[in-house]
């Protein structure tokens, strides 16, 4: 997503400009490297094997077709914005009926921006538990709140190369291989 690049570069935070360079590395054929500080809502360990994702409604919609996203022994990301909670929740159990949660290698969970419940309407979980619920029998590393989506700090991420996620107590490194 280019919502990083602000109207104005010269406002452009720390943040801003770190995340629009990681498009600029990628390119260019840089291996990335991204740390985060520690998030006790993790999951701690450590996988490695290819990065995939993406938006998670477009995931579901891709479902049953020949372009559906396979999962099996990879990295998987998601993020999505203007959804319910309610809805994140279908599309999480749909990810999980289907199996596509069993054999990751790991699991990111990238920015949502979640849509307000409608009042009288609370859904009453957060993305946390949510995400919870679908993984809590495997033993694979997730992390939280990773910059990635439609925010402005949106770091560049390589689809279909090898990467470690490692989750542990000083932080979360997700680095290409």
């Amino acid at each position: 997503m280019c919502n990083s690049f602000p109207d104005d570069f010269s406002t452009a935070t720390e943040a801003q400009i770190d995340s629009i360079d990681s498009i600029r590395k990628c390119l260019i054929g840089d291996k990335m490297k991204y740390e985060r500080p520690v998030n006790f809502e993790n999951c701690f360990g450590e996988g490695t094997g290819p990065l995939v994702g993406g938006n998670l409604s477009i995931i579901e919609m891709l479902d049953g077709s020949v372009s559906r996203l396979e999962t099996d022994g990879k990295i998987l990301f998601i993020e999505d914005v203007g959804e319910y909670r309610y809805k994140i929740d279908g599309m999480l159990w749909n990810l999980k009926r289907s199996k596509r949660l069993n054999k990751l290698k790991g699991l990111i969970i990238g920015e949502f921006r979640i849509k307000p419940d409608d009042p009288g309407e609370d859904f009453g979980r957060s993305l946390q538990e949510m995400v919870m619920e679908k993984v809590k029998e495997f033993h694979y590393p997730v992390c939280f709140d990773f910059p990635v989506g439609h925010v402005i700090e949106n770091y560049a991420l390589k689809c279909g190369v090898n990467h470690t996620l490692h989750i542990s107590e000083r932080g979360t490194i997700l680095q290409q291989i």
